[in-house]
């Protein structure tokens, strides 16, 4: 067999509850900043949970810095990712998808590199995951469809609320003519999205994939229905306290929105057009715990094979990973089982980090592991861990772990590679390895 294919991170794009663009979304998670608030979308009287990490002052048809010319300079420039008139076609997962993957693409320069003829449309694949889709228009179509019947049914509708819409416009807006997909795997979407997005590039079906994942489930129906199982913290008088992960207090996840994008590449043709490189995907690993819908296994040991898969591909052993950005929900089962697998794995050492990034964003359910992937690019690019808020006391199953999970502060470190992990319902569990760049 070939040697496999190597696959490079050359843009970035975020909008999540900590900022609007990734330099500041990451800023403040350095900072140690919480995204989390009383919720202000829908009027939440009578809600066991009021609070969420919701994207604010968020202007889907924003004009973009730098126009992009994704056909030819011989056709019109994309200069809004969303046009106003285009908005009310689509749910607001998808105009946070069309915002980053903008974002991303032109943080990568590939534009400037098309129009010189070196990068053919059907190189460029698309792949975001998407857990929901458009909840909240489908809260808002079917109340018009009760009080008003069905003639007042948006012939919108249904383009506005389906998964595959958010790369289906991507594919459009950025003329990218290889495979368009979306990857729905519950709070495991986005990681699986870029893990097989990875893969793609290494068979050779495409040199550049746009990939990431995008969700909008801050409505009546999303917090509605993940309060009544329970799972959602509420802690309506602290929001800012409320997610926090390992800590002994922790009483449920918090629900965030948001998306985040980055943009693959084939090493040979990011090097030969002499691209900027911030990481490098090394490894993936997907696995199923094929035990229960909602709980994870109670040894961790479906999380643990995903890890181990992943850094089994990266060629790496355990004792190379410096820093695991965990999936950390604030979940009284999930954290214990995920710290026992990691210590089990990576085992504990003092250049060796773990930190939830949900203490700060919440949990963006399909999008997290996208923004959890592209905080962990962004780790190994600054040398830093960003902290876990709110880890006052530690819960005392993860205490015996002997594992540093980075409580209120970011540290300055050597992280030369990483793991990002991402587990869902259905018991579906994706771990990505990041490397840092080496020519």
């Amino acid at each position: 067999m070939s040697a496999k294919k190597r696959v490079v991170v050359t843009g970035i794009g975020i909008i999540s509850p900590l900022g609007l663009n990734a330099k500041e979304s990451w800023t403040n998670a350095i900072e140690g900043k919480s995204g989390i608030g009383k919720i202000s979308l829908f009027d939440t009287k009578d809600c066991a949970c009021q609070i969420a990490g919701e994207v604010k002052n968020f202007e889907a048809s924003k004009t973009l810095a730098t126009p992009l010319y994704p056909r030819g300079k011989d056709h019109p420039p994309v200069t809004q990712a969303v046009l106003p008139k285009e908005a009310k076609r689509m749910g607001r997962f998808i105009h946070f998808a069309l915002n980053v993957a903008c974002e991303a693409y032109t943080d990568s320069g590939l534009d400037s590199v098309r129009n010189e003829g070196k990068l053919d449309p059907t190189e460029i694949g698309v792949n975001f995951g998407v857990g929901i889709g458009g909840m909240p228009e489908i809260e808002e179509v079917h109340t018009a469809l009760m009080e008003k019947g069905f003639k007042r049914i948006t012939p919108f509708f249904i383009p506005q609320v389906i998964a595959n819409l958010a790369p289906g416009h991507i594919s459009i807006l950025l003329n990218a003519q290889a495979s368009n997909f979306a990857t729905v795997s519950a709070c495991a979407s986005s990681a699986h999205a870029i893990g097989e997005s990875t893969r793609m590039i290494q068979r050779g079906e495409a040199k550049v994939m746009i990939t990431g994942g995008a969700e909008a489930t801050v409505c009546g129906l999303g917090i509605g229905g993940f309060a009544s199982m329970k799972a959602l913290s509420t802690r309506n008088d602290a929001p800012e306290k409320a997610s926090r992960p390992y800590d002994k207090n922790r009483d449920g996840f918090v629900m965030g929105e948001g998306a985040a994008c980055l943009i693959l590449e084939d090493y040979e043709f990011a090097k030969a057009r002499g691209a900027k490189i911030y990481a490098e995907i090394t490894g993936y690993g997907s696995t199923s715990d094929a035990f229960h819908i909602t709980q994870p296994l109670e040894d961790g040991s479906g999380g643990y094979r995903a890890m181990e898969i992943a850094v089994k591909d990266a060629g790496l052993k355990p004792s190379e990973i410096n820093y695991v950005n965990a999936h950390g929900t604030s979940t009284p089962l999930g954290d214990a089982q995920e710290a026992k697998a990691i210590a089990r794995l990576v085992g504990v050492r003092p250049d060796f980090f773990v930190s939830s990034t949900k203490s700060m964003t919440g949990h963006l359910l399909g999008a997290a592991g996208a923004l959890e992937a592209a905080f962990t690019v962004m780790a190994i690019k600054d040398q830093i861990v960003p902290p876990t808020l709110n880890l006052d006391d530690m819960d005392d199953e993860c205490r015996a772990t002997g594992l540093n999970f980075t409580p209120h502060r970011a540290v300055k470190t050597r992280v030369k590679h990483a793991l990002s992990n991402s587990f869902g319902f259905g018991g579906t569990n994706a771990s990505l390895c990041i490397s840092e760049y080496k020519a």
